[in-house]
Order: C-alpha cells, then sequence, then structure tokens
C-alpha cells in the first residue's frame, strides 16, 4: 500500500512539473512586457483566448494542419500584441501606473465581450485524441508532456535571443535603464513595440500548448490570468528567471494540494502561500 501511494504522489509531482511549464511560459511573456515597458497587461490572458480560438478556427473550420495553425495562432497573436502597445499602451505610457492598469483592464472586458458575440458561449476543442503515456502505475498526458516540452524549448529560445542577438542585448540594455538608452541613440518606441510582439507570441505560443489540454471559450481567460499574475508577483514582477521558478512552486503546490484533498484546495492552498510570502516579501520571492 505504501508503495502505491508513494507512486500516486510521484506522479502528482511530476505532473505538477508538467504543469509547471506551461504556467512558466504564460508568466514569461508578461514579465517580457512589464521588465521593458513598465506596463502589466492585465488582459494577457485574452490574448491567450483569442490565440485559442485561432488554433481551433485554422484546424477545425478551413482545415489547416495543426502545427500551421499553431504557426498562425503564435503570429496573430504576436501581431496583435503589438497593435495592443500601438494602439493603447503607447498613448498611456506616460500616464499614471493606475490609468494603464484600467486601459488594459478595459480591453480585457471588450476582448471578453467581443468574443462573446462572435464565437458565442459554447465550449470548443481540436477533437484530437492524444494517447495518454503509462510507466508503470504512473499516467501522465501526452499533451502535457509536449506542452511542457515546447514551453521549456520556448523559454531557452527567448534566453538566447536576449542575451545572443543585438535586438536581444537591447531589450534587456532598455529595460536596465530607460532613461539613459535614448540619450545613446536608441529607439525606445521601436524596441516597445518589438517587446509587445514577442509577448504576444509567447502568449499565442501558450494558447497552442493549452488548446491542446482545454476546451475555448470567451471566458478561458479567467483561468489562468489570476494565477499568472499571482505567479508574476510571485516571482518578482520584471524578473524572468524569478517567474519562471515560482510558476514551478505553484504547480506543485496545486497537484500535490490536488493530490491529497482536491484540486480545487490546490490552489486554495497555493494562493494561500501567495498571500502569507506577500506578507513577508512584497517585493517578490526575487524581486529588488
Amino acid at each position: 500500500m505504501d508503495t502505491i501511494f508513494d507512486i500516486y504522489l510521484l506522479e502528482a509531482i511530476v505532473n505538477g512539473v508538467l504543469l509547471g511549464g506551461v504556467l512558466g511560459l504564460l508568466a514569461l511573456g508578461l514579465n517580457l512586457v512589464f521588465g521593458v515597458i513598465d506596463v502589466v497587461w492585465i488582459c494577457y490572458a485574452e490574448l491567450v483566448m483569442l490565440g485559442m480560438y485561432t488554433v481551433y478556427f485554422l484546424h477545425v473550420v478551413y482545415g489547416v494542419p495543426v502545427l500551421l495553425a499553431c504557426l498562425g495562432a503564435v503570429v496573430v497573436v504576436g501581431v496583435l500584441g503589438a497593435l495592443l502597445h500601438y494602439l493603447v499602451i503607447r498613448p498611456v505610457l506616460q500616464s499614471e501606473p493606475i490609468n494603464q492598469l484600467l486601459v488594459t483592464g478595459g480591453v480585457l472586458f471588450f476582448l471578453q465581450s467581443f468574443a462573446t458575440l462572435v464565437f458565442g458561449i459554447e465550449f470548443r476543442n481540436l477533437g484530437l485524441k492524444l494517447p495518454i503515456l503509462n510507466f508503470g502505475e504512473m499516467y501522465f498526458s501526452y499533451a502535457r508532456v509536449l506542452a511542457f516540452l515546447v514551453a521549456l524549448a520556448g523559454m531557452v529560445g527567448l534566453y538566447l535571443f536576449l542575451t545572443r542577438t543585438f535586438l536581444g542585448t537591447a531589450i534587456r540594455a532598455i529595460a536596465q535603464d530607460r532613461e539613459i538608452m535614448p540619450l545613446m541613440g536608441v529607439d525606445s518606441r521601436k524596441l516597445y513595440l518589438v517587446t509587445s510582439g514577442i509577448g504576444g507570441g509567447l502568449a499565442g505560443l501558450a494558447a497552442c500548448l493549452l488548446v491542446l489540454q482545454y476546451d475555448v471559450h470567451p471566458a478561458i481567460g479567467l483561468t489562468f490570468g489570476p494565477i499568472t499574475f499571482m505567479i508574476c508577483v510571485l516571482g518578482g514582477l520584471g524578473n524572468m528567471i524569478g517567474g519562471f521558478v515560482a510558476a514551478f512552486i505553484i504547480s506543485q503546490f496545486i497537484s500535490i494540494g490536488g493530490f491529497f484533498f482536491h484540486i480545487e484546495w490546490g490552489y486554495v492552498i497555493a494562493f494561500a502561500f501567495f498571500i502569507l510570502t506577500m506578507f513577508i516579501r512584497p517585493q517578490g520571492l526575487f524581486g529588488k
């Protein structure tokens, strides 16, 4: 009995690691935008929702192969991210932070209402039947394993882009000092636009991974939005490594809490840990 119990607990831990990869990818895009532009996209999860709809319609309605549909979603949401900055964020970039939050919050409700009117409230899915991986007494979703590997590859790719390319170096530089870089001839407006496009592209990539596991509907953003912000704040807003680590911490609370009690209790425990941490360290685990 103890052996079976240990195997099931190990299964919960591994599933927590797999979940952490996707949550880390969600937090990565949001932290990138905040770290460079210093604006929190409240509507970030709604961009993910639009990406999931893009994959669904391209693959199910128009018959586009799923890989091309996912690539299309990354491009579409990347363009939406750039448009969000150009049309919404740029005009309020010099205003008070509360105004920026209210504006992106308004975009959140607009996108939810838009999706409800255009797509309806029906739950839709790709209809793909992915196998279940079996290791001894443990069972893992193939979609979740695939999502974890792709999310990990996306994180490594972003790290290499930011550290090995001239554009990535410029993005890191302007994130460190937004006032000095324009004096050195760097066009901050273009870098902000590129960063927003990359942040949107990461949201599109996350959408491709989530649509393999969840039904898409207009309120799907409410499922992932709060936990994404919690992870970003816990790791330290703008700290991409901190958000990555925080994603795995939260995913373990959710998975192991769900194992011992119920999955909803796992979320309760995770949020309770977050609140307690904010009392002790308001800037986050890795914030300065």
